[in-house]
């Protein structure tokens, strides 16, 4: 990331904010589409799990495209203007490309896929990226 007095990285409680705030969005938005599915005869635990597994390419996509489209147009999801936090482009400290705010989205999905492995590297690295920053070439500020 290039120097800038005016950019203070986002905290890792402000990004775990925004990214619980997501993934209860992520999951109410997965329940509507899927309600009728939910709700049909009493349906068990068990067969709740087997119905998401059978659509687990339509959920990640919907994962896909609500981040791409987010980080894309605005600069943050709905959880990052919560927790006041937005991603930027790392080269030029400004709004992510489309193609950018893709491979974020997709590294993303990978990560949690991959139990979470690439969040972990924001403990890691002096610009806490996570490998979906990397891949994305972004780095998440204070908004």
């Amino acid at each position: 990331m290039n120097n800038s007095d005016e950019l203070e990285l986002a905290s890792v409680q402000a990004r775990i904010k925004a990214f619980v705030i997501d993934d209860i969005l992520m999951t109410v938005l997965i329940i509507f589409v899927f309600w009728e599915l939910f709700t049909k005869n009493n349906t068990t635990l068990e067969e709740l799990l087997f119905i998401m597994n059978e659509f687990v390419y339509q959920i990640v996509f919907i994962k896909f495209v609500y981040h791409t489209f987010f980080i894309w147009y605005y600069g943050a999801t709905l959880g990052k203007l919560f927790a006041k936090i937005k991603v930027i482009d790392n080269d030029n400290l400004g709004k992510v490309s489309f193609i950018n705010a893709a491979f974020r989205s997709s590294a993303r999905v990978v990560s949690e896929m991959l139990f979470y492995i690439g969040f972990i590297l924001a403990f890691f690295n002096e610009g806490k990226r996570t490998f979906h920053d990397m891949l994305g070439r972004t780095v998440v500020v204070s908004a």
